[in-house]
């Protein structure tokens, strides 16, 4: 087992500048203990590895460092951190006995409230720990559903949040309240025990998971009407989806000069926000921020978030934003294509996805200059910048226009005065670049079209000025 400083890992996680906290008093925040634990195998494996790309694959160490920015993101003070290799698995705790007991003494000598524990606990595990710990216990799952819980603001992101929670929460009721073994007495002429406690929380949560989903079905339904609007107006949809703390909210405010919340915690941005950007050209398009994803991201996350996160696939343009500047980028982003995978963005979509590599700001010249080498190998559109002092914003909006642009024919028309319906057409389904109205009532237009339009656009009988 090794034993790391928590406040140097705090400090390194929560954006290399220390995480920001807002103490009322010296004893508001709740003190934990984060421990990461794998098995050994996993770790020789790693060591044993000759592939140049270490990026690619997480050390304990980085793993260790983001389960403590996430136990930052929900202002805990994180008192100690270790790094825990396990021989095996033990089905009841998960470690050894003598780890248990072990911690049981630095728990009691760090007075901590609350124990981490980065990897997935059985319900069994979770409660036997508790007990010989005597405080509580939250593995990796229970965290991110915890940050969630204090950041979802909207109406439709407590939905999603509460029926992730409450999914599962049903699994863990053995170990939640202690008073859950006792029996109600049954009618005496039915016979058996009747029902017991346990049996009837769980259905009141299934009660309440069954309302939560027609309730997200509503706001699914909704979403679908809303996207159905924007398709008969000719903004191009951009989505910028990215691991957790990337960056994505501060390059949305930087291209939109908007104030969504960018701070340096992970899962700042939960609620999805859209707002309607000019690119260089005048072209306008909606620019989505979504939420972040992360390693191990809860599959009852992914599909309580289902019905926000698929805005992703309605967007005409991906772009996948990564901290170039973190040293598992790699990693971070094989896990990224693995939920766009999970949500049904199939390989050819994602070979139409713009890279943007975030965080240059944080990098020297030789980190740049490796970076500029492995931007020519990429199988994407790579743009490089920092979303905070906007080096290279340019860029990036010179390539979505470029992308945007293939496929669009610009053309003149005119459109008579009669014309009225042909002429609501065009604003609904072409960008109009130019307008003059003639003494006569006609309208001369320079328009942009998609090149699968122009077939409909010239069976409206408009006239189309030759081109010269």
């Amino acid at each position: 087992m090794e034993h790391t400083s928590s406040r140097t890992s705090s400090d390194a996680v929560a954006g290399r500048k220390g995480p920001k906290t807002f103490q009322v008093g010296p004893v508001d925040r709740t003190r934990a203990l984060v421990i990461h634990a794998e098995p050994k195998s996993a770790r020789r494996g790693r060591d044993a590895s000759t592939q140049p790309s270490v990026q690619s694959t997480r050390t304990p160490e980085a793993k260790l460092q983001e389960a403590v920015g996430l136990a930052c993101a929900i202002n805990l003070d994180v008192v100690e951190t270790f790094l825990l290799s396990l021989q095996k698995m033990h089905p009841a705790t998960l470690m050894g006995p003598g780890k248990v007991s072990e911690f049981t003494g630095i728990i009691a000598a760090t007075q901590a409230e609350l124990v981490i524990v980065d990897a997935a606990l059985s319900p069994v595990q979770q409660r036997n720990l508790e007990r010989a710990w005597n405080t509580k216990v939250l593995d990796r799952t229970g965290l991110i559903l915890e940050i969630f819980g204090a950041r979802a603001r909207t109406k439709e992101g407590r939905l999603q949040v509460e029926l992730a929670h409450l999914t599962y929460q049903k699994s863990r009721l053995v170990r939640s309240w202690t008073h859950l073994e006792r029996q109600r007495g049954g009618l005496g002429f039915v016979g058996g025990p009747g029902e017991t406690q346990i049996e009837a929380d769980r259905r009141q949560i299934q009660d309440r998971i069954n309302r939560l989903e027609r309730q997200l079905e509503t706001v699914k339904k909704t979403r679908e009407l809303h996207r159905a609007s924007r398709r008969k107006v000719p903004y191009p949809i951009i989505a910028l989806v990215g691991y957790t703390n990337a960056g994505k909210s501060t390059l949305f405010n930087r291209l939109c000069d908007a104030d969504v919340m960018a701070e340096d915690l992970l899962f700042a941005t939960l609620d999805p926000t859209m707002r309607q950007v000019p690119l260089r050209n005048g072209r306008p398009v909606v620019l989505s921020d979504t939420v972040g994803f992360i390693s191990d991201l809860p599959t009852n996350l992914i599909a309580a978030f289902r019905a926000t996160l698929e805005e992703v696939l309605e967007a005409d343009i991906v772009v996948h934003v990564r901290d170039i500047s973190h040293g598992d980028s790699v990693a971070q982003s094989e896990d990224v294509e693995d939920v766009l995978g999970q949500l049904g963005i199939d390989e050819l979509q994602r070979r139409q996805v713009i890279e943007v590599w975030n965080k240059i700001d944080l990098m020297d010249d030789f980190a740049r200059e490796t970076a500029q080498h492995q931007n020519q190998r990429s199988e994407h559109d790579v743009v490089m910048l920092s979303a905070t002092t906007g080096e290279g914003c340019e860029d990036l909006l010179t390539l979505l226009d470029k992308r945007l642009a293939q496929g669009e024919r610009e053309i003149d028309v005119i459109v008579a005065p009669e014309q009225g319906a042909e002429l609501h057409w065009i604003y609904q389904n072409a960008d109009v670049l130019d307008r003059a109205d003639e003494d006569d009532g006609s309208s001369r237009l320079r328009i942009r079209v998609a090149q699968p339009k122009i077939g409909t656009l010239l069976q409206k009988d408009i006239s189309v000025v030759p081109d010269g």
